[in-house]
């Protein structure tokens, strides 16, 4: 079977506020129409021609008289609004109940049995921006050698430390420390280690981020494909969100344009298979920080490098580009917001584009992906894959 699908995740591009934006103090958000609308000269005229400006909510894009692919936006069904739970609902795991997050830090007993794993002392324990926290405690981190952690509005524990004080491998091990002190009710969603360097008043985050998530708590079309014998590659920070489980390969690539190499370098080389994409940069560098500007011309770069992903596809191929969530920047808020992501869909083989409209959830993505490539799973959604290719 030498087919391939190619599945690209904006992360944070958004399109709107979901209905039940208000419980997550989201109510307004639109991440992408606002980037547009702050961002000068803002062209993003390769996915617009795919039909990113018909999506319902987009504005501040053209709508083609006939946009080339399929086109249209989709709902999280999971309660939650963070990384995993939307990369999972897209593979095909739904969660009913949210990972618990900790807006006043985390409690006593969780700190206590951290510090007493690592032999290190806690500053912080709070949410807080990572930029931020890093000018208010990375001085002290640096004289005394405590690591500072802190959370967000999502499900996090977030350790930060400097590379001269704490190696990234040491760091990691801290991670995989705390992975396993947050289990049970206190199970959050990802533990993340977040290197910095520089001096007091030049702090620098590097690339050396990792992320430690729980593993899927169910099947995901990346385990049914791996059953089935299909390879499967990841990007980015995919084989992370995932545990590295149902991942043949992957090429933990940082920053987009590495991410986009890396994507053309797997697409050079593999035959057939799926090929899961995160590309952070929206999120990581723009969204959290409130960059509206920075944002928008990291969307432009994307979509300059599209035509280049698009050529090296055949007519078997298929390629999804989304999102897992919104970061909208021009909120007051730094963390993620509660709203549809976008969806489109491509291949050389279509003859025409088509609204997908609004669907129900992002699991519609796993059924696709799964009917493809002829599996019978379908995640409790419905394939969009008949209506791309309707005569």
């Amino acid at each position: 079977m030498n087919k391939r699908a190619v599945l690209i995740v904006l992360d944070s591009v958004g399109v709107g506020e979901l209905p039940d934006a208000a419980r997550y103090g989201d109510e307004g958000s639109n991440t992408l129409s606002h980037v547009a609308k702050e961002t000068k000269g803002f062209s993003l005229p390769n996915m617009a021609a795919l039909g990113l400006g018909c999506i319902e909510g987009v504005q501040g894009l053209p709508c083609p008289g006939q946009p080339g692919g399929g086109y249209g936006r989709m709902a999280e069904k999971s309660k939650g609004k963070d990384t995993t739970t939307g990369h999972w609902e897209l593979a095909g795991l739904r969660l009913d109940k949210p990972f618990p997050t900790y807006p006043n830090g985390f409690p006593r007993e969780v700190i206590d049995a951290f510090c007493a794993a690592t032999g290190r002392g806690v500053l912080g324990n709070k949410a807080a921006s990572g930029t931020v926290i890093l000018e208010e405690l990375g001085e002290q981190h640096m004289r005394t050698g405590d690591l500072i952690v802190y959370t967000s509005a999502d499900s996090v524990f977030q350790i930060a430390a400097h590379e001269e004080i704490v190696p990234p491998e040491q760091l990691y091990e801290y991670c995989r420390m705390a992975r396993q002190v947050l289990q049970g009710e206190h199970a959050v969603g990802r533990v993340i280690a977040r290197p910095f360097v520089g001096r007091p008043g030049a702090f620098e985050r590097t690339g050396n981020r990792r992320d430690f998530s729980l593993p899927p708590v169910g099947n995901t079309v990346l385990d049914d494909l791996t059953a089935a014998g299909i390879p499967t590659y990841g990007v980015g920070k995919i084989e992370d969100i995932f545990a590295h489980r149902g991942l043949a390969k992957s090429n933990h690539a940082a920053g987009n344009p590495a991410c986009v190499k890396a994507t053309l370098d797997y697409l050079g080389e593999m035959k057939s298979g799926f090929l899961f994409v995160n590309l952070v940069d929206f999120d990581s560098q723009y969204g959290h920080r409130n960059n509206a500007e920075g944002y928008g011309r990291a969307l432009e770069q994307f979509d300059k490098a599209l035509p280049d992903i698009m050529a090296a596809l055949g007519r078997e191929d298929l390629l999804l580009i989304t999102a897992d969530h919104g970061c909208d920047p021009t909120t007051p808020s730094t963390d993620h917001s509660r709203e549809y992501v976008p969806l489109l869909a491509w291949s050389p083989a279509m003859e025409r584009g088509v609204s997908l409209g609004t669907l129900p959830t992002f699991a519609a993505v796993a059924a696709s992906v799964a009917e493809f490539f002829g599996l019978p799973m379908r995640y409790q959604a419905d394939s969009f894959l008949p209506k791309l290719f309707e005569q």
